[in-house]
């Protein structure tokens, strides 16, 4: 059967939900521990090896966010699906932002979708599975996308969900590394921003920020944020697990991000560049697809752009490979991405670094810039 011998704990507060996903797992194989809260999830958790964690977000006492970081803490290599209801995206966000590798929304009309997710989520993570799950692997379809462009219907509708979703991935406008200093400013004329930036440390050495622009410009770019700020979580954890070194090889992780695009069926194009520096030799390495935003190098008030050729967007079917560029960041240098207005180009050399902002007055886009220390 599908999940023979996979070891599942499930954290849900509804007993009939849970009595009826926890038959159906246990029908395809699967042996389940079933716990009523995040406390008790949390000493069972502590007290067993588990393949996969699934966990409802809104619990009472111990929420689902809180029981997930702790058991971050208690083993990181633990891969988790969150199950939430519509209303608390923002939930959802956070969930992915700390490392869970997925998500589904209630109701959940086919539980194979759970099945589907479970399978997904082994596979991503690396976890051993036996020689019939293995199999299995090689039969099954990718994870079904329904949930997701259900979402995405939900976030085009609702001019305020989408806001809210994407302002809370939107990291500070200042953000400050052991070796380096991120600055950013983003400006938008809409409830929902084209554009979207993040950074994050990668071991004690390295560090990676990247700029990305949505296609289309609607409501839907949110959630472009989600599934790529998902996608990156999921490789970040298999770096710190020893399982992959992707996340700091910007061809690897931009072929990888135009699989998971193109795959995830929701059309949505971006344009983006990503930046690995290894800040023990304070090498960069740049990789761009598509042609919306530029790449500098500063020293000073000089801004000197980057010869990357175009390339097609992520999520692209034609998508080729991505253009790449190697160099030393040498003393004084930053570098810096962002988009091509003279406007822009200005507050950057002002340093007026302000983060996401609506301003009627400019247009949107804005800048990022990496400081060494």
């Amino acid at each position: 059967m599908a999940l023979t011998d996979v070891e599942i704990l499930f954290v849900e507060d509804d007993p009939i939900f849970r009595g009826v996903v926890t038959d159906f797992l246990q029908a395809q194989g699967a042996r389940v521990q079933q716990a009523c809260n995040g406390n008790e999830g949390i000493v069972l958790f502590s007290h067993a090896i588990f393949d996969i964690v699934i966990a409802d977000l809104s619990m009472p006492g111990l929420d689902g966010l809180s029981m997930l970081k702790q058991m971050q803490d208690i083993n990181p290599a633990i891969p988790a699906i969150v199950i939430s209801g519509n209303d608390v995206m923002s939930d959802v966000v956070e969930a992915l932002r700390i490392g869970a590798s997925d998500y589904l929304i209630k109701p959940i009309a086919d539980l194979l979708i759970i099945e589907q997710a479970i399978v997904q989520a082994l596979m991503t993570a690396s976890t051993p599975m036996n020689v019939s799950g293995q199999s299995h692997l090689q039969e099954m379809n990718e994870l079904s996308y329904q949930e997701l462009t259900d979402n995405v219907f939900l976030l085009e509708q609702n001019a305020q969900a989408a806001k809210s979703v994407q302002q809370q991935l939107f990291p500070a406008s200042h953000v400050y590394y052991p070796k380096a200093d991120i600055n950013y400013s983003l400006f938008k004329n809409n409830d929902v921003s084209a554009y979207f930036i993040d950074s994050t440390m990668v071991g004690e050495d390295h560090l990676i920020m990247y700029m990305a622009h949505f296609s289309p410009e609607d409501n839907s770019a949110a959630f472009g944020c989600v599934l790529l700020r998902s996608f990156i979580n999921q490789k970040l954890k298999l770096f710190r697990n020893g399982l992959s070194n992707t996340l700091i090889e910007p061809d690897n992780m931009l072929a990888y991000l135009n699989d998971r695009m193109v795959k995830s069926g929701l059309h949505i194009n971006t344009d983006i560049i990503y930046v690995c520096i290894d800040l023990s030799q304070y090498r960069l390495l740049i990789g761009q697809s598509g042609k919306g935003l530029r790449c500098y190098l500063r020293n000073g008030n000089d801004l000197t752009p980057l010869a990357l050729p175009e390339s097609a967007p992520l999520g692209c079917s034609l998508w080729g490979k991505p253009s790449m560029h190697i160099r030393t960041l040498l003393r004084d240098e930053q570098i810096c991405i962002g988009t091509h207005l003279h406007e822009h180009k200005q507050q950057l050399l002002e340093n007026r670094f302000t983060g996401l902002v609506y301003q009627s007055d400019i247009k949107a886009g804005g800048f990022i810039q990496l400081a060494c220390r």
